[in-house]
């Protein structure tokens, strides 16, 4: 039986005696459990993008255990190591990234939240984080009860649609459980370790985060919405053939949840 691994060269695998490598294009994966934080040193401005210097504190990790190449999650925004110096680990980011992330209000001195991609062999502690932000949210209350905090944002309307109550969230690249969940804001219950140890503990009412929704949550919209147009808006998502529903049970006029899908096109 081979035992396989992802490091941060690739997949290793490792079978008797012999040891093999190779690269893969496999997208890299997290788990929102923040390793810790870091500082952002040096910014510089790139045609298209800008260029960032960020040096990890002494509880995260050593630049030095980072490889040139590595994927790196940076307030939840998946990130490659494009050289390392000075204790510090660089990182370009784009116009695109930098359009749906909180990454271009970054200034010298903003604190941000690091997690190194997923190696196959660790636990999978939090939830299945790609580093693919869908989209930033305000902080628009904070409500404080002894040491935990009830934290409310305000997201778009396609983040907002995707969040469901006791499901999971990734906010600035942290795995949270959403706890309520409004026509135009949803809450999360942050304890005193979590405050403790990512940017979430400073954060004040009018900030700005990273929200990247489940991507279970994803992948079932986007089924939703080539089989049935905008499925998740017309209410339909909470009917499933062969769970309760009966041969000819229609939830829309016209919309046979157990028909055959129609073939791909």
């Amino acid at each position: 039986m081979v035992a396989g691994f992802l490091n941060r060269a690739g997949l290793s695998s490792r079978t008797g005696d012999s040891v093999f490598s190779l690269h893969t294009s496999a997208s890299p994966m997290f788990t929102g459990l923040v390793e810790g934080q870091g500082t952002v040193r040096q910014i510089a401005s790139l045609p298209v993008g800008l260029r960032l210097s960020i040096a990890p504190d002494a509880a995260c990790f050593a630049a030095t255990d980072a490889a040139l190449g590595d994927s790196i999650s940076i307030c939840g925004c998946c990130l490659t190591v494009v050289a390392i110096h000075d204790g510090m680990l660089d990182f370009e980011a784009g116009t695109e990234t930098l359009s749906k992330t909180n990454l271009g209000r970054f200034v010298v001195g903003s604190r941000v939240n690091l997690e190194r991609s997923l190696r196959a062999d660790a636990r999978l502690g939090g939830h299945i984080v790609q580093g693919h932000v869908d989209g930033i949210a305000k902080v628009i209350d904070i409500v404080r009860s002894g040491d935990w905090i009830d934290m409310w944002f305000a997201p778009g309307p396609d983040q907002l649609r995707l969040l469901v109550s006791k499901g999971s969230v990734a906010v600035d690249g942290i795995s949270l459980t959403v706890v309520n969940v409004t026509h135009d804001r949803f809450s999360v219950a942050l304890i005193p370790h979590t405050l403790q140890v990512t940017t979430l503990g400073r954060v004040a009412v009018g900030d700005v985060v990273n929200i990247e929704n489940d991507v279970l949550g994803k992948y079932v919209d986007q089924l939703l919405e080539r089989r049935f147009g905008n499925a998740s808006s017309l209410g339909i998502i909470n009917a499933a053939p062969g769970i309760s529903m009966g041969p000819n049970t229609e939830v829309l006029p016209g919309i046979d949840l157990n028909q055959e899908s129609p073939p791909p096109r």
